[in-house]
Formats: structure tokens, C-alpha cells, sequence
């Protein structure tokens, strides 16, 4: 859902926040812990670096944080020529990849978000690679550190608002064709807002400013109480069905058209066979945005039942096989 957006579709420079996609496929196509003898072509590349050395050998994640933090990119450069295919090849997957991700107006060139004709994507799609991005553990951890020590380098992260604003990430860009580029994140009560700004001279206040903007939308709302939550039919039970409930209640941060569109869904068997103990776990209730699960609970039986014993028939199996367990 986006909460606040000027121009999101135009298509734009990204300078190095090219790299959380550089990022992503890495983290997809290596183990973390490889490593890699540095080769010379990968060295005293333009732009901002990690200042790799011939011969040195390297880990994954030691080029990835030199890639995240302090933008290096001959990082970016080793990480897409130590592809099996090359560095030609990485960068398909990159291409590859936003093709995965339906983002049909962004395009890469490089690993390392030099200016090209073709090096483009939109603030909108930026913000959905990110939203991407930040679902993997690896890629959260590194974009969050302040400093680090790695390959006997003392890395400084360039996003300043790690610091101003407790912010969770991301990555900063520039050149002087695509201006300053920015891609934060922040986490505050449960929900995470990702800023998208393309050549915004007052980027820091920029993102300051929205997310003030954004996270004051939101309120608590009580979603689901404790208690009865439905029931479910029995069959070869001394009881024709049987009442469900949850310990737990749930409050959420939500903003008023999150509320609205919010769904709570019943998850378990569709038919229980035999005994109910009061108590016992039935399955789990969900409390969902769309298709993301906000929260879960635990749901149990409020009932007792003693199982009887049905005549077996043909019948019989056939429920057996069509009234399997499933959510609903």
C-alpha cells in the first residue's frame, strides 16, 4: 500500500542504490561464507569503493558488506564476475530477477548502478525490489549496520539515518546525472515503511519529513478478542460439533484502509473425526493483509466429545479422502 507518492512511475537514474539488487541475486546465487580470490580486473574500479587488492581472498559476505556499507564498486564488480557465466550473465539475473518481481519498468546494466541509457527504474518499483529485499535475514542484517570490521577494513555505513531516525536500512546513490538517491526503511509498533526518493537534493529531511507523514497514519486497532472463534463439525463423535476458541487477543497497528481490508481466517481440519478434548490444539487463527499474515494464534477445542466407532463402508472411506485437512 503506498501512502504518500509523487512521480513513483517515472523512470529515473538509480545510482548505487542499484545494489540492493546486486545484493539480492548474490545472496540468491552464493554461499555467504565462499570465498573468492580477488582478480585484478575487479580493482580500481570508478566510483566509490571497498578497495580490493589483487591475490587478497575474500568471503561473500566480506564483498557484500563492502558493497552495502560503504557502496564499493569493485565489490559490486566481484560479486557479478565471480559468476560461473560472468559478470554479463550476473547482470541477466539481475534483469531476470525484476522480471520475477513484475517490475516492467526497471532495467540494469551494471552491478554497480554506473550511468547508463539503460539503467533505469521508477521510485515505485525501487520500494517493491526493497520490500523484496528486506524479507531476507542476510540482506536486513547488513543494510542495518552502522560500522563493521571485515577483510581489515573498518567499514562505515553511509546512511545516515541508521543514526537520525533509527532507521533499518537501506542504500544510498549518487552520480551527478541521476543526483542524490535514497532508499530507507524503518520499522516502528510491528509495521516497516520503506522511502523511495530519485534525485532529491534534501534527501535526509525528505525522508524525515515522510515518515513522520506515513507512521501517523497509523493507530491500534483491537482485531480479534479471546474467546470463541467458531466450531467445527464432528464426525464419529457423541457430539455433532464442536466449539473452538482463542487464549490470545490481537491489536494492530493498522491505518484506517488497512482496517478495512484486514481478513481473520480459521485454520484447521474441515471435518474433526473422533474424541474432542476441551483444551486440546484444533489449528491456528490468522489475522491477514491481503495475502501477508499480520499475526497467529493458537486455537483450541472448548469441547469434549467421546469418539464412536462407525460402520465401516465404502462411504466411510470416501469422506476419509475428500474432507482432508485444510485451511478455511
Amino acid at each position: 500500500m503506498v501512502l504518500y507518492e509523487k512521480d513513483a512511475g517515472t523512470r529515473r537514474g538509480m545510482a548505487s542504490t542499484t545494489k540492493i539488487m546486486t545484493a539480492l541475486v548474490a545472496l540468491e546465487q552464493y554461499d555467504m561464507t565462499q570465498t573468492v580470490e580477488i582478480k585484478r580486473e575487479w580493482c580500481g574500479i570508478e566510483g566509490s569503493s571497498m578497495y580490493l587488492r589483487a591475490g587478497e581472498r575474500l568471503t561473500v559476505s566480506d564483498l557484500l558488506y563492502g558493497l552495502l556499507l560503504a557502496s564499493g564498486n569493485d565489490a559490486a564488480t566481484a560479486l557479478a564476475g565471480m559468476h560461473p557465466g560472468g559478470a554479463d550473465a550476473f547482470v541477466s539475473q539481475m534483469n531476470e530477477k525484476a522480471a520475477e518481481l513484475s517490475l516492467t519498468d526497471t532495467h540494469f546494466e551494471n552491478p554497480s548502478g554506473l550511468d547508463g541509457e539503460s539503467h533505469f527504474t521508477t521510485a515505485l518499483e525501487l520500494a517493491k525490489l526493497t520490500a523484496e529485499a528486506m524479507k531476507n535475514p542476510a540482506f536486513a542484517r547488513i543494510v542495518s549496520t552502522k560500522a563493521i570490521s571485515v577483510a581489515g577494513r573498518a567499514l562505515q555505513n553511509h546512511n545516515r539515518l541508521l543514526t537520525d531516525i533509527g532507521a533499518c536500512g537501506v542504500k544510498t546513490g549518487y552520480t551527478k546525472a541521476c543526483g542524490r538517491c535514497l532508499v530507507s526503511a524503518k520499522e516502528q509498533n510491528g509495521r516497516m515503511l520503506i522511502c523511495v526518493t530519485l534525485n532529491a537534493p534534501n534527501d535526509w529531511q525528505d525522508h524525515t519529513a515522510l515518515y513522520a507523514y506515513g507512521f501517523s497514519l497509523y493507530r491500534l486497532y483491537d482485531v480479534l478478542g479471546a474467546g470463541d472463534c467458531g466450531s467445527v463439525p464432528l464426525i464419529s463423535s457423541t457430539k455433532n460439533t464442536a466449539r473452538l476458541y482463542c487464549a490470545e487477543s490481537a491489536s494492530l497497528w493498522l491505518t484506517e484502509a488497512e482496517a478495512e481490508q484486514i481478513t481473520t481466517v480459521l485454520c484447521g481440519p474441515r471435518f474433526w473425526y473422533g474424541a474432542t478434548h476441551a483444551g486440546a490444539p484444533y489449528g491456528t487463527i490468522r489475522i491477514r493483509l491481503g495475502r501477508e499474515v499480520l499475526w497467529e494464534g493458537p486455537v483450541y477445542f472448548a469441547d469434549q466429545s467421546e469418539e464412536v466407532q462407525p460402520e465401516t463402508t465404502g462411504w466411510n472411506r470416501f469422506l476419509n479422502i475428500l474432507f482432508r485437512s485444510r485451511e478455511h
